[in-house]
This record gives structure tokens, sequence and C-alpha cells, in this order.
């Protein structure tokens, strides 16, 4: 581990190659697994207020789940998450293009209609964050699914924690950010 500031870093997230290929997963970490995407108690008012200008690009079935469960649920673990189809199926607010899935959150922040671009724990993937009363870890996840993004990020030569530059910024500030990277580039691991 390295410690940032009060963030410890697990050396996966320096060490291992990463880089997002929508083109062969297509999006599949938002339609897998078996609850919605992490939520923190500060994101529910935001994920309440841009719901209605969301709508317009979700799927009818994301619409119907949202409708019936509300923006957010307690899943089974009693953690704060995004509602999923069916209880287990893809998160509510995805929307296809292409046979891509897509966050119909972040395509209304890209139009300029809200000015949150998704929860933090969707722009930080495939770091996952543990918190504990005075620091949190973040975690490189590894999920089958995300083969691709490891071959391509390797291929390209970006470190995980490069690829999710812009998510650790919005997490814990640029000086943080900048921390982190000095510290992966002197560091002996």
């Amino acid at each position: 581990m390295i410690e940032v500031g009060e963030v410890l870093v697990n050396e996966e997230v320096i060490q291992e190659h990463f880089v997002c290929n929508l083109k062969k997963c297509k999006g599949a970490c938002c339609v897998e697994g078996d609850s919605g995407a992490p939520l923190d108690a500060n994101e529910l008012d935001k994920l309440a207020k841009v719901y209605p200008k969301v709508k317009a690009f979700m799927a009818p079935k994301g619409i119907a789940t949202i409708e019936k469960t509300g923006t957010h649920v307690v899943d089974i673990d009693g953690d704060l998450t995004t509602p999923c189809v069916d209880g287990n199926k893809e998160c509510a607010y995805v929307t296809l293009e292409n046979g891509i899935a897509k966050c119909a959150i972040e395509i209304a922040y890209n139009r300029g209609l809200i000015d949150w671009k998704k929860p933090i724990s969707c722009h930080l993937y495939p770091i996952r964050i543990t918190k504990y009363p005075e620091f949190d870890v973040l975690n490189y996840d590894r999920w089958h699914i995300c083969h691709d993004a490891c071959s391509f990020g390797s291929e390209l030569k970006v470190p995980v924690y490069s690829f999710l530059k812009e998510p650790l910024i919005r997490k814990y500030g640029e000086a943080w950010y900048n921390e982190l990277a000095q510290a992966a580039e002197t560091s002996d691991i």
C-alpha cells in the first residue's frame, strides 16, 4: 500500500494497466453483477435531483424500475446502490447506443443538461473504495469482463491511476492526485 494523505492506495492501482475498450466489452460492467453501482450517501439527493432530466435518455424498463423502487435502493448487503432492472440485471440508468451500454446520467451531463457526471463509484471503476472512519482504501477490482480493458491498457502502457485521473481528482482533488502520481513515479513497486 502507498499512503497518500488520508488514503491508502493498493499497489495494483499503480502497477496494473487499464483502458476501457467499449467496442469489445459493450459496457458489460453496467449490465452484469449482483447489485447496482455503489452510492455515497451524499449522492442520493443529487440522483433524485437529476432524474427528471436523465429520464429522457433512459430505457423504458429502467424508467419503470425507478418509478417502482425510487432513484436508489438498499441492496441485500445493506449498501446504497443504483436500482437494477428486475432486481439483478442491468443498472436502471443504462441505455443502449449502437449495442453498447451507456449511462443515461452521463449522457445528460455530456449534453450540458445536468452538472453531475455520474456516481463516483461508476466514474472510478475499476477502482473500488473501502471506507474506514479515519481513511479510505483504494483497491483495483479485477473482473473477467474487463479483460479487454486490461489488454488495451497494457498495449498503451496506461496504469489504472492514470486512466482514472479525472475521477480521482474529482474525488480527492488535484493536489492529492499529483502526490499519488509522484509517489507512483518514484516508488520501487
